[in-house]
């Protein structure tokens, strides 16, 4: 394309473009990536180039066009099963200008487009019709797939990959074939969309399991797991190696567990994956952790963190020395509260230093450590020297060993502020777990300032909660009005909508008991007592438990009570 159509490009583009710098989707250096990238594709137009670089996502694309231009939006469900011009306008036409009918009277047709900037669209619709052309706007990949409805092609964009793929070639175990077959555009597109419908429904992880006659791919979206549609068995081996490519594992070897790293711009996000294979019996269990750094909310409020005793937790954090740990089991949000209490601590007059297994996000300004075991980088190693840098706060990610403990607790007498996870299930039972580990318990009353346990309970989808009054046994057997304050409790249950995928749920936040060492807890400590027993007099000194965080959130009509009884032991 030369300089002065591309010059053209850019003026039509003007406010499109001003939309998504405005919403902080596009850079300046991301744009000029785009425009190289255009002078050795004449074909492609501006918007399409965003989205096939991974700048940005379908989505950003439709949402700007759609306030620059002032058009209405069209979403997945509002396609008609058949065209309204199948027999005026051809189907290659729509399929490769990303256009379709929506319908048409005497003197109009409504059309959905990807890109209503392109005049193009409109002139040739205008001479194979006769009328005149009103635009909205839809989504790439939207109008494509109910383009194969209407035209009697409804076949998954994930059959249509596997179509191309040579039938004799997929079932082949051959090192060398698979490698090949693996850089191959369907292979490489099977694991886009899968990648994609993860980064979409903004899933923490992906599940890829091979069985006998099936490969199953599930998403982890808000805590649970849901099926998505899955790559045909025959396509196992070239998925799989695909994934191990990417992630610079050894796809020869399929007998023992390997952990790598991809880092990837896809939708218009940074991410980074975290691959994890495991051998099972039909092949490698494939699991993939995705860590979204501009998704990531490190504010306490906004995790949940409200009320007195989140405030506790807060003004604990501030004091300059002793330990803090956050419990909870594995996905419960302790890495985050984490990262968020370490930002809060994060100022010119504090050195901060981590070390982590692995380290998920980067913080400016703290020094972060991946612990390396192979090499001899262990939590314990590594914290002997952190000592020896001079640092204000500490944070370690897990209490795994006595001898990370014991330096802890030495860190915390010599004026450091340690913070670190554990896994229990109650903010009491931080206490025995470190007590059965070995620690002696004046060294533990001395030291630790807290400790805070917590879960994580799908919030209800503000589009679609439906609000219910709170039958009277209800609110007598769980005491509701304690943590209302009114007699006319109103409940909200999940709905299911659009805006949600149906579920009813949109999003998570945290339930959280944080236990004070006072005086009297730190006497049962040092008489060994029962976690019980220290539970009990958190409670009389005025702590919350998870289970009654929950039921604030329930009356105020943020998650349902179905959610705080999933994830909380107490009924």
């Amino acid at each position: 394309m030369n300089q002065v159509a591309l010059a053209e490009q850019e003026n039509k583009y003007a406010d499109f473009l001003s939309q998504l710098k405005h919403h902080g989707k596009l850079s300046d250096n991301e744009l000029h990536k785009a425009r190289r990238m255009q002078k050795s594709a004449p074909g492609e137009s501006l918007p399409q180039l965003l989205i096939k670089l991974g700048i940005c996502s379908e989505k950003d694309i439709a949402d700007s066009f759609v306030q620059s231009q002032q058009l209405d939006r069209v979403n997945a469900g509002d396609y008609p099963l058949e065209s309204p011009f199948a027999e005026t306008v051809a189907q290659r036409f729509q399929k490769q200008f990303h256009v379709i009918g929506l319908e048409q009277d005497e003197q109009s047709v409504t059309v959905a487009v990807m890109d209503p900037e392109d005049d193009f669209i409109d002139q040739a619709l205008q001479l194979a019709t006769g009328k005149q052309v009103k635009r909205r706007v839809g989504q790439l990949s939207e109008i494509d797939a109910a383009l194969d409805v209407q035209y009697g092609e409804d076949k998954s964009q994930m059959n249509q990959a596997f179509e191309h793929l040579d039938s004799d070639d997929v079932g082949s175990e051959d090192l060398e074939h698979l490698k090949d077959l693996a850089s191959e555009a369907p292979v490489i597109k099977m694991v886009n969309l899968i990648l994609q419908k993860a980064i979409e429904t903004q899933a923490s992880d992906i599940h890829i399991e091979p069985f006998e006659e099936v490969l199953k791919v599930r998403l982890r979206i808000d805590g649970v797991l849901q099926d998505i549609e899955a790559p045909p068995v025959a396509s196992t081996a070239a998925v799989l190696s695909r994934i191990k490519i990417m992630a610079k594992l050894n796809i020869a070897e399929r007998r023992l567990p390997q952990d790598g790293r991809i880092k990837l711009q896809m939708l218009g996000k940074e991410l980074d994956l975290r691959v994890s294979t495991v051998p099972t019996m039909y092949g490698e269990s494939v699991v993939i952790r995705l860590l979204d750094k501009e998704a990531a909310v490190l504010d306490f409020t906004a995790l949940g963190f409200t009320g007195e005793h989140a405030q506790q937790f807060i003004e604990v954090l501030a004091e300059p020395h002793g330990i803090i740990l956050i419990t909870g089991p594995t996905g419960s949000g302790k890495s985050t509260t984490l990262y968020t209490a370490l930002k809060r601590l994060n100022t010119a007059e504090r050195k901060i230093i981590t070390v982590e297994d692995p380290v998920e996000y980067q913080l400016e300004g703290i020094n972060q450590i991946q612990a390396k075991p192979q090499i001899g980088l262990t939590f314990a190693s590594a914290l002997r020297s952190i000592v020896r840098q001079d640092p204000d706060v500490i944070m370690i990610g897990e209490m795994r060993d006595l001898e990370t403990a014991k330096i802890a607790v030495q860190s915390a007498l010599t004026g450091h502020l340690v913070l670190s996870t554990l896994h229990t299930n109650d903010a009491a039972g931080g206490i025995t777990r470190l007590l059965d580990m070995g620690v002696e318990e004046y060294l533990l009353s001395s030291t630790v300032n807290g400790i805070l346990a917590q879960r994580l309970v799908r919030k209800l989808c503000p589009q679609c909660k439906e609000k219910y009054p709170a039958p009277s046994k209800l609110i007598d057997d769980m005491q509701l009005s304690k943590y209302a304050g009114t007699e006319n409790i109103v409940l909200f249950k999940a709905k299911g909508c659009q805006a949600c995928g149906g579920i009813g749920y949109k999003g998570r936040q945290a339930i959280i008991e944080f236990l004070p060492m006072s005086e009297a807890i730190r006497k049962q400590v040092m008489s060994h007592e029962d976690e019980n027993v220290i539970q009990q007099q958190a409670i009389k000194e005025g702590m919350l438990t998870m289970y009654e965080d929950g039921l604030i959130k329930v009356v105020q009509g943020i998650t349902s009570l179905e959610e705080v009884l999933r994830v909380t032991t107490e009924s």
